[in-house]
């Protein structure tokens, strides 16, 4: 496929949060970003993280309670996904952090 747009790779993404206090901590302590400077010109709260070569920005909802209440998985629903060299090794980090982790198995198809 050709790149006309020239593309080179994903900047950021960026993530709406109940609470962008506890989002941080989330992603600096558990995920291992770590929080960049952000421009002073934005009028909304917020944090700019990096690591992996991705970049992360989390915004602030302006009515936090409306927001939908997340339960469990859905994989249609909006989500990032980190590909990890063993998963046992996450699975115990978790474990020592006494954070629940929550899976579901996919199957790889040619189907969507």
């Amino acid at each position: 496929m050709e790149n006309s747009l020239q593309f080179k790779s994903l900047n950021h993404i960026s993530l709406v949060c109940r609470s962008v206090e506890k989002s941080l901590d989330f992603y600096t302590n558990v995920l291992g970003f770590f929080p960049i400077r952000r421009p002073g010109s934005f009028k909304f709260d917020g944090a700019w993280l990096f690591n992996y070569g991705i970049g992360i920005h989390l915004l602030q909802s302006e009515d936090p309670d409306r927001m939908p209440k997340v339960g469990c998985i859905n994989p249609k629903d909006n989500h990032i996904s980190f590909q990890c060299e063993s998963m046992e090794t996450v699975e115990k980090k978790l474990k020592e952090m006494k954070l629940v982790r929550e899976s579901q198995t996919r199957r790889r198809s040619n189907r969507c």
